[in-house]
This record gives C-alpha cells, structure tokens and sequence, in this order.
C-alpha cells in the first residue's frame, strides 16, 4: 500500500469549516487538526509536526529557524491567510520547505467591506448608541451626533489589493476625499482611483479625519503609528486597523485617545492577539474590536481552503502551485520524508 502524506491543520479554527475542504485532502492524504500554545516554537513545535508533509498554518504559533533546523518532515507550510509575519521565510528557503500564501485578491472583497463597517461603526458610534438603548437611554441619542463620511478625508496607509480597494469604495460609494502613502506603489496608480498621494504617514495623519491600515507586518512596519505620528495627526481622527495589531503602538494609541487626538477606535486585529478583559483599550467606549475576522465571509473561506486544497494536490502532481511564496531550489524530498516517517513508526 503507498504511503499517504500527511497534512497538519494548526491552530486554525476556519480552515474547511464551511466547505469541504478537509473531506477533500483527506482522500489522498492522512489529515489531523492540531492545536498548540501560540507561543510554541523552535524544537517543541517541530517535535510536536514531526511527521507531517504539509502545515496549514494560521496565524500562531511562530515557524522559526529552529523549527526549520528541527523538523526535517515538513515539505510546505500554507498560510490560510495574507500574513506572513509568523514564519521565517529565509529560514524555510535555507532549509528547502516551500512556503505558501493566499493570494491576496481572494481576500480583497471581505477584508475591505469590513474595513469600511468599522470605519462607519466608529463614525457614527453605532457600538455606543446600541449599549445606550439596551440601558434604556434612548433619549440621550442627541450625544450621537456625528459626520457624513462623505465628506471626511480618509487616510489610506498601503494601496496594494485591500488598501486599493477600500479607497474605490470611499471614492465611488461616498465620493469622499482619500489621500494614500505606499512607498511601493507609483503614484499614477492612486490618481487613476482619484485618490491623492501622500508624501509620507506623518502627511496623511495630519491631513486624514479616518486613517486606515493596509500594510504588511516588518521589521520597518512594526509600530509605523507611532507616537510621534499619533500626537501629530489631526485632532479628532479615527483609527482603524484591519492588518496587523503590531503596526500601531499600543501605548502611544490610548495615550492620543486619553488627550482627545484620536476620538475612535475600529480594530480587527490587535497587537499580542487574542487579547482578555483586562486589555487596556477595552475600557474606552468609542474603541469597537473585533476578533480579527475581517477575511471571514463564506466567499472569501472559500476561496482561502481552495487555495490550500489545490497547492497541496499540485504539489502532489508536479503542477503549477498558486500563492507560492518561497519556492528553494533544493526543496525537501517527499518520498524520503514519507520512507523516513514510515521507518520511524
């Protein structure tokens, strides 16, 4: 009887929740779904694959080098997702594991209408003016009182597929004004969707009524709303985040919000996620999170588990993968994974 790889679902709670995704896989590979801590890395996570071919990862724990060191089963790891902060991609290439990412138009659709749900949530305190009618205070909705988006000044901070496409719905759904800073994208690219180049972050926050996140996860974006940033924005801005938490400084957030310079809060993902009770920013009533559920449309899951499902089994066939991200040279050989892993058990 030939040899089945071996699939490891880790610590997503999405992947082929909605479709049949995992029935699929499992007709040509052996599948388990895994949970580890978030903090798991190095060793201990790859004590805890050994013997898994494939790795659908969400976004914890972290795939470091010495995971990579470590763990000589893993042929491919997919990230059932855009980010992909949480593994070490020079690593994966040195030790020749092929990394795989959703592509990030398949997410494009789910991830700016959510954005543009929260942007209007904390605009119009939607989240406050519920909590005051299920207190009975229906007769202090004048303190509700807010502004047309159509006629704010939104901030767009990376213009790739999601920021790109948060700013045509701004433009052509309100007609309000968007000012966009991406440093890697030319400026023609902004003007065709009648949206105004930045020349730099701190520009657009003192210019912007709502900033929006749309850039990924580095060590240049860590904390990119900054301090400094923050206390020079406009006064009165609301901040929304829908791509990483660690793009914002977190400390330096509730101190603007404490002085008034940030007057809302939307976020769908936070620094150090998921976060308890006691999280500092829980204590404000115009901060409005979500649990980074941005990408979780039917449509958009879908189109994630068959990116997953369909690199595997090209994979498998020696095909073209869609979403390849690290592609080494010297890839880890299958078959000596798989006779290695039966000789072991």
């Amino acid at each position: 009887m030939a040899m089945k790889p071996r699939v490891a679902i880790v610590n997503s709670k999405s992947f082929g929740r909605f479709t049949d995704a995992i029935s699929r896989l499992a007709a040509r590979c052996i599948v388990d779904q895994i949970e580890v801590s978030k903090n798991a890395s190095g060793k201990e996570l790859a004590e805890k694959l050994f013997g898994y071919h494939f790795v659908v990862a969400s976004v914890t724990p972290r795939y470091d080098e010495e995971f990579f060191k470590s763990n000589l089963d893993v042929v491919m790891i997919l990230r059932h997702g855009i980010g992909l902060d949480n593994v070490d991609l020079k690593a994966a290439e040195e030790h020749g594991v092929k990394i795989v990412a959703v592509p990030g138009y398949k997410e494009r659709e789910a991830v700016a209408e959510h954005t543009v749900a929260l942007m209007l949530s904390a605009l119009r305190h939607i989240v406050e003016a519920n909590n005051s009618v299920r207190k009975g205070e229906w007769q202090e909705r004048a303190k509700f009182v807010s502004r047309n988006i159509s006629s704010l000044t939104i901030g767009v901070i990376g213009f790739g597929n999601i920021g790109s496409k948060v700013a045509e719905i701004l433009r052509k759904g309100f007609g309000s004004k968007v000012i966009a800073y991406d440093p890697y994208v030319q400026e023609e690219k902004m003007k065709a969707l009648e949206v105004i180049p930045a020349s730099s972050i701190a520009e657009l926050m003192a210019k912007s009524d709502i900033v929006t996140l749309h850039t990924n996860l580095s060590p240049e974006t860590y904390h990119i709303i900054s301090r400094e940033m923050l206390m020079g924005a406009r006064r009165g801005i609301i901040v929304v985040n829908t791509a990483r938490g660690e793009l914002i400084d977190q400390d330096a957030l509730v101190e603007a919000i404490e002085k008034g310079i940030v007057s809302g809060v939307a976020l769908d993902v936070v620094e150090k996620e998921p976060i308890g009770l006691e999280h500092p920013l829980l204590k404000y009533s115009n901060v409005v999170i979500t649990p980074h559920i941005a990408a979780y449309t039917r449509e958009a899951l879908a189109a994630m588990d068959d990116t997953i499902v369909e690199a595997i089994f090209n994979y498998l066939d020696k095909k073209t993968i869609e979403g390849i991200i690290v592609d080494p040279m010297k890839c880890r050989n299958l078959r000596i994974c798989l006779k290695s892993v039966n000789e072991s058990t």
